[in-house]
This record gives structure tokens, sequence and C-alpha cells, in this order.
């Protein structure tokens, strides 16, 4: 046909090798992320490796599209002037502009998967927003890694060279009318192409492909990182909104087994003082009372003065995170609120009235303060704070002795815990929160303690060291107040950080926080240790029984210490899946469905059970999952969390 004399056989075949090029190029990323975090994604056989890889093609499909769309319609379009040396040098800018940006966050979760135990989403806007030193952590973060910025060089310099290798010829079309008639025809079938490659497949029935549907492929959840990659799960999580409504149930089935709302009658007529210590990246794994019974294999401890205070406290050996990130730890601690795929401290129904061990210790006249020694609003916790009720909030502004700051993120703990423990008490009863910083990354101790604490296996067991200590000098301090015999300590991490051992490389483990409670005053009866799964929702409703609060408590945890046996419904997320742990059980849930079930010491999800155990347990446990999810949107939604 002679129509087809105006094909544009070279610029099509250009244009497939540049995209192709892209492929073989993330596919390279994908080796390299696992190369740096194999230690917490196990593959077993190369076949596995290839097997995943082969998978994640549809995500890097997706990826490649997205970031392409205007390359890819700027290489096509019928404009005559296409093989001319500028187009093609203005073509050459946009590629590389284009992927170099997506091809640098996945060399950002080479280093930061290690810590989010997550790939790259939009999230990281929420906690940008909140910090001034973003850049300076960048550089640090570069720094300590130079190896990502060398590979990323090296394979940004050899994608260069291979996209010169084939070079465009200057050609002027000889006949104007099949030159448009192919060329529109070649934009709609690769129109098609591209929407069909970024939805995942052509079906019209089915939605396009999430971070969700990477679990599909694996026999280990976590392997789902594999299966991704970070510009995918960054583009795909831009402007979404996970929250919606879903009915599951009748209300009185949550009523009856979800339990929202709950009621103690403990009598208390000299109300205890609380001090709720949340410390950065404190994971179980650090401290050497929590795996006493774990069979770790040449375990150190890294927090001695824990370990000891431990010994005559209230302890749960089986607790579990229900978030993320430090933002997360707080709506878990102080109002029992887990996030899911999308952080409810992020989402646009955060601003609402919420109960909480806030507004308990307010309704019963206590004097309420946030200490956190970082520049006031970092974290957002100056805002959620406000949401809250904190009466007061004290910050590094507060603080008031810039020469105490780490340089990086907060006044060093030993300090601010110490303007802590005298700043507190001016009036009784009290509740107040602090939120330590010296144990976050870049994972450094003040250059007077050098020395002093033992380097550890990786690099967060030298700040936690410290941090431990600081605590030490804080008790130190706290005995000599007025306030300290009635007062009520707890202490539990955010979420956790590094891993060494390989007991908490499993899944679930990688939420395992210690949690203690501990008080001078015999009579709390906050001694011996409890094998109980808990979680830091049980935080708020445990502490609204010991101050004898005898309202309902909209709270998804439970008192840890009431003699009403409430049953757990354990959440957190990974960033694309929602964990329940119900019973003898734990449910992974997509938003729809259940998807895997697993035995509770299953703790690396690596038998799902779904297809082969389906007895009342199992049944009844999907139903509550589904239920306590259906609740959790309605309420956040509504505005219920009153």
């Amino acid at each position: 046909m002679k129509f087809l004399k105006g094909f544009r056989k070279q610029e099509v075949l250009a244009l497939v090798y540049r995209i192709f090029l892209a492929y073989v190029f993330y596919q390279i990323a994908r080796l390299l992320f696992w190369y740096f975090n194999k230690d917490l994604i196990k593959v077993d056989s190369v076949s596995e490796y290839i097997k995943l890889a082969f998978h994640g093609t549809a995500f890097d499909t997706t990826a490649i599209l997205y970031v392409n769309a205007l390359f890819i319609l700027l290489s096509l379009l019928p404009l005559v002037i296409n093989t001319k040396k500028v187009f093609q040098k203005i073509l050459f800018w946009l590629y590389f502009i284009t992927n170099g940006i997506a091809y640098a966050m996945n060399f950002g979760d080479f280093i930061y998967y290690k810590f989010s135990q997550a790939r790259l989403t939009s999230a990281v806007f929420q906690v940008a927003e909140h910090e001034s030193n973003v850049s300076k952590t960048l550089m640090i973060s570069v720094g300590e890694h130079p190896f990502v910025l060398i590979w990323f060089v090296v394979l940004m310099i050899l994608w260069v060279f291979l996209y010169k290798r084939v070079k465009i010829e200057e050609v002027k079309p000889l006949k104007l009318l099949p030159y448009f008639i192919t060329s529109i025809l070649t934009l709609c079938i690769t129109a098609v192409l591209v929407v069909g490659g970024i939805r995942g497949d052509f079906k019209h029935s089915t939605r396009p492909i999430n971070m969700v549907d990477a679990t599909r492929f694996v026999t280990n959840p976590l392997q789902g990182n594999m299966v991704l990659n970070s510009t995918f799960s960054f583009f795909r999580t831009l402007n979404t909104n996970n929250f919606k409504e879903v009915h599951f149930v009748d209300e009185k089935y949550i009523e009856e087994n979800v339990q929202p709302y709950k009621v103690y009658d403990r009598k208390v007529e000299n109300r205890p003082n609380i001090v709720i210590f949340i410390v950065e990246s404190f994971g179980r794994e650090y401290s050497g009372t929590f795996n006493k019974d774990k069979n770790i294999k040449d375990y150190v401890s890294y927090t001695p003065f824990m370990d000891s205070l431990a010994t005559q406290s209230l302890i749960f050996p089986n607790t579990f995170a229900n978030g993320r990130q430090s933002i997360h730890g707080m709506s878990s601690v102080l109002a029992g609120i887990p996030s899911l795929t999308d952080a409810f401290t992020g989402s646009p129904y955060s601003n609402q009235k919420i109960q909480s061990i806030v507004s308990v210790c307010n309704d019963l006249g206590y004097d309420t303060s946030f200490y956190h020694g970082a520049p006031n609003g970092s974290m957002g916790f100056l805002g959620f704070g406000n949401i809250l009720g904190f009466k007061h909030y004290f910050g590094k502004t507060e603080y008031n002795h810039d020469e105490d700051f780490d340089g990086m993120w907060a006044i060093w703990d030993e300090p601010f815990l110490q303007y802590f423990a005298k700043n507190v008490g001016k009036k009784q009863p009290f509740m107040t929160t602090v939120f330590t910083a010296s144990s976050h990354h870049p994972f450094k101790i003040p250059e007077k303690y050098n020395g002093k604490f033992k380097k550890g296996k990786i690099e967060i067991h030298e700040p936690m060291q410290y941090t431990d200590y600081a605590i030490k000098k804080y008790f130190e301090t706290a005995k000599k107040q007025p306030w300290y015999n009635n007062t009520i300590f707890v202490f539990t991490g955010d979420h956790t950080n590094q891993v060494y051992y390989p007991e908490y490389e499993r899944a679930m483990n990688r939420y395992a926080v210690p949690l203690v409670f501990y008080s001078p005053n015999p009579e709390y009866q906050l001694k011996g240790v409890s094998q109980d799964i808990a979680q830091q929702a049980d935080i708020y409703p445990t502490l609204a029984d010991l101050i004898g609060y005898n309202k309902p408590i909209r709270s998804w945890g439970r008192s840890l210490v009431s003699d009403k046996k409430y049953p757990f419904i354990v959440v957190n997320s990974d960033g694309s899946t929602d964990q329940f742990m119900i019973g003898n059980y734990i449910y992974r849930f997509d938003g729809k469905e259940i998807i895997g079930v697993y035995n509770q010491s299953d703790l690396s999800l690596e038998k799902n059970l779904i297809n082969e155990v389906k007895n009342p347990e199992v049944e009844a446990g999907k139903k509550t999952a589904k239920a306590w999810y259906q609740d959790y949107m309605d309420r956040v939604i509504n505005r219920k969390l009153y």
C-alpha cells in the first residue's frame, strides 16, 4: 500500500529501543535493591528471583509509561521536524531529565527500605512538609552510603551511552498525506498500548494494578517489595484516598465482636500522674529483657537501664506497633488509632474531635503536656497534639538552649530529658508525653560520649545505648521530684528500625516494639511479665483504666490490666496491605477481601493457609477483620472518633 511509504520506521524503532532501555535499567535497579536488602527480603534461588523480576515487569511498565508519556507523544507526533538534530536534542534532554529523576527514587530505597521496610510512596510529602532539614538529611545519607550515588552515576552514564548508539538520520517526508495518516494510526495504536500498560492489562472490567497486586505473585508478602519499583509506588499513591466507607456486616456484629467502646469500673481515690515515653526507633530487638526466651544466638542487649527497669515493671514481650512512622506512633499510643494503607494523621480526616488519653485526662482535671526537643512543628507533632487537646507543648523553642541541638533533628536526649524531668509536675495530677529523638538516623551521639558505648553490629546500636543512658539519668532526677512516687511511667517505641538478628527479619516482627508499665507505687501492681498479645493502641485504654475513668472509652485497643478480658485485635499495615492478629491467626486484607491467613506463630508469613484451613475460628476471624475495617472507616470518615 502506497500510504505505508510514509511510515516512520526508523523513528518508531528508535522509540521502541529507548523504552526498552528503561526496562533494562529498571531491572538492574531491582537487582541492586534486592542485593542491598537481601538480609530483609529472602529469595531462595535464581529461579525464584527470575520469577519475581518477571512479574515486576508489569509494574515497571506502568512506571516507565507514566514517566515517558510526553516523550512518547512528542516522538510520534507528525511535526515534520521530528528527525532534525535540534528536535532530537530536545527529546534527549526530556528523556533523561524525567527518567533520571524517576530512576533516582529507586536508589533512595536502597538505603531507606532498611528503615521504613516499605517502598517509597507519596507519604514522603507528609513527612517532608514538617521538616526544614530534608536536604541536609539527604546529603548525610549520600555521604554515609556513597555506593548508591556511584551506582546511580555509573548506570546513568551507561544509559546515555546506549541511548546514543541508535541515531536517527534526518529525513524530510516526501509525501505529507501518507506521513500524517501512518503517524496518526501509529499514535492511536501506541495510545491503546500505553493505556493498557499503565493499567496493567486491557480488560475494561478490572481496576488498574496497584501496590497490593504485587503480593499476588510471591510466596512471602515481603517479596512484594521486590516486584514493585519505587517509581510505581510513588506515582500510584499520589492523590490517592483509600478512606472509603464499606459495608461487610451489620452494626450489631461490630458491637459484639469489634467492641469499639469499652467500659472499665476501677475505683481510684488518688489519681496517679502519667508519664509516657515514646522512644524513637525503639525496636523490641534492642532490649534484652524482651528477648530472654527468644533463643537468639549470641544475643546482645543495648538497653541496660531499660532491662533493669523492666525487672521492676509489668512488661509485654509480644507487643506490636500499629504504624510505620513516628507520627503513626503518636496517634496509636495516645489515641489508639492505627495507620492503615493511608495514614490517618496525613488524611483529610485527622482534624476532628478525638477521644484519647489526652482528652480523658483533660476530663479528669489533669494538666496535660507534650515534649519533643525538635523545632516546634517537626514531625507534625505540634499540630496533632493540638487536635488531641494537649494544654502545653514544649519543644526546642521552649527549651531555649541551642547549644544542645544535635545539628540535625533535635536537642540531645540527655539534656532534654533533664529539662523534661524538672519542668513537669508544677500542677498535679498531670499527664505528659515525651518523644525522644537521638536514636534517629543519622545515628549520632554527642562527641563527649565517643567511646563510652559499644558500637554494636549496626548503626543504631550506639545511639540506642545513649538514649537508654539518657533515660537512666532522667530517672535519677525524677526520683527527687515530689510527684515521682505517685506516677505511672510507660515506655514503648514509635516504630522499629534497623534489624540485625534474623528473628526480627520476620515480617510481623518488623512491628515488634517493647511495652513497659512502671510505677514506684505498689498500689498499681505493675510488675511481672505478661505473654498476652499487645499493641500500641492498648496503652490508651490501659491508662484510662488505671486512672479510674469509668465512662465508655472509644478504642480498638483494650486495657491490659483489667479483669475484663476483651479479645485482642492487633492491626497494622505494610503500606499496601492491612494485617490483623485475631485469636490464633494472622489475616492479610486488601481493603476488599482477605488474601492471606497464617498461623499466629508464623511471624514470617511463609505459609498462606487461606485455601487449606476453613475452620469456624478462621471464618469468624475473616469476618471480624472486615468488621473492624468497616468500623474504622465509618468512624474516621464520619468523624465519630469521640
